[in-house]
């Protein structure tokens, strides 16, 4: 495809400090997804990369980079969750965007008691629970389509999601009217 492109538009493609710079200026909700490995072990990402796909039947997906653990422990297990987070909860976003290896150590969390997969409960102001539908390759990321099979929604958490974008996190409380 990319040749194509170059031979269509006369150039190639723009470093990836171009294209990260770019994808600054777009503000994105941010979430943790989450996953159990086979052996009970949870793992978990921030991930901004997360859309809506079908309504019928209700179809998400989250672009998560090749090599990530979490990805591996979510294809091993096929079940996730994607934690959308509330605008107090910045300090979560931070640590699972960090890999630290305790951050689930640090949080407080709970087990979906089908799928086994961690919940981020005061972190989150909706939560889904997915299996994988099917994965995609592109570039150095997986494109991951859930099958959302049950949504959480937690009101009392916040009526504001978290957003990045502009390289900082905000809210939409912070936007004049």
């Amino acid at each position: 495809m990319t040749d194509h492109l170059t031979s269509a538009v006369g150039r190639p493609p723009v470093d990836a400090g171009q294209f990260r710079s770019l994808m600054a200026t777009l503000p994105a909700g941010v979430a943790v997804v989450t996953t159990t490995a086979p052996d009970g072990r949870p793992w978990g990402m921030t991930c901004s990369s997360i859309c809506s796909v079908s309504l019928r039947p209700p179809i998400l997906l989250a672009c998560l980079r090749e090599q990530s653990p979490t990805l591996a422990a979510l294809l091993e297990s096929s079940v996730f969750a994607v934690n959308l987070l509330h605008d107090r909860a910045e300090a979560t976003a931070t640590l699972f965007a960090s890999g630290a290896a305790d951050r689930f150590d640090r949080v407080p969390w709970s087990r979906e008691p089908v799928s086994g997969v961690p919940h981020l409960v005061e972190a989150a102001h909706a939560i889904a629970d997915c299996s994988v539908e099917q994965t995609l390759r592109v570039g150095d990321h997986l494109v991951v389509f859930g099958t959302v099979h049950r949504v959480r929604t937690q009101p009392e958490r916040s009526a504001n999601p978290l957003l990045y974008g502009m390289r900082r996190y905000w809210s939409l409380a912070e936007v004049p009217s």
